[in-house]
């Protein structure tokens, strides 16, 4: 029989105890395929005539919206692109990053997404195009449907990471030094 030293047992104790609450509190971002949740543009979008396309566009989630399956967290940003088509303007959703807050803690979500436009009336499309020019104002909510089933595990968050270590230093080390006791040097 190998005899562990206690030093190396519980600091192997400690590793596992610190290791645990990652894997256990690991969660999904769940959305079906074929969920509708309704969006808008964060900045007025134009195209002009002879300008058929606009990438990298960013959209956020708007929540209370009727004619939606699913709500996404209030604090989400998805990147999408934006084509002119006809007398229509095209937009498709490509990545997404969203942030879930409970209490102190935060969840960071971010990965891939397939979904496409529609108006609230349920038409493909925006229709925000007029004589060959597309605007879409910040403040026109419409519909994304996604494509397939979203499923994004959450990502390491390294300030809930730090802001844990300070809760647990009791004022011990550099993470969160509490004054030492002393005397007060007016007092007499």
């Amino acid at each position: 029989m190998i005899k562990i030293p206690d030093a190396i047992r519980s600091a192997s104790g400690l590793a596992l105890l610190l290791l645990l609450p990652l894997t256990a509190s690991a969660d999904t971002l769940s959305v079906p395929g074929d969920a509708v949740v309704a969006f808008q543009v964060i900045d007025d979008l134009t195209l002009e005539a002879g300008s058929e396309r606009r990438d990298d566009i960013l959209l956020r989630p708007v929540s209370g919206q009727d004619g939606t399956t699913h709500e996404l967290p209030e604090y989400c940003v998805v990147v999408g692109d934006a084509r002119h088509d006809g007398e229509r303007l095209r937009i498709t959703a490509k990545a997404l990053t969203c942030v879930e807050t409970e209490g102190g803690n935060s969840d960071i979500y971010n990965g891939e997404v397939s979904a496409a436009a529609y108006e609230t009336d349920g038409s493909y499309g925006l229709a925000v195009c007029d004589a060959g020019r597309c605007e879409l104002p910040s403040d026109h909510v419409f519909h994304l449907q996604l494509a397939s089933e979203l499923e994004i595990e959450e990502e390491e968050n390294p300030s809930e990471q730090i802001n844990e270590q300070r809760r647990q230093a009791e004022g011990a080390g550099v993470a969160n030094p509490i004054p030492a006791e002393r005397p007060d040097p007016d007092s007499d």
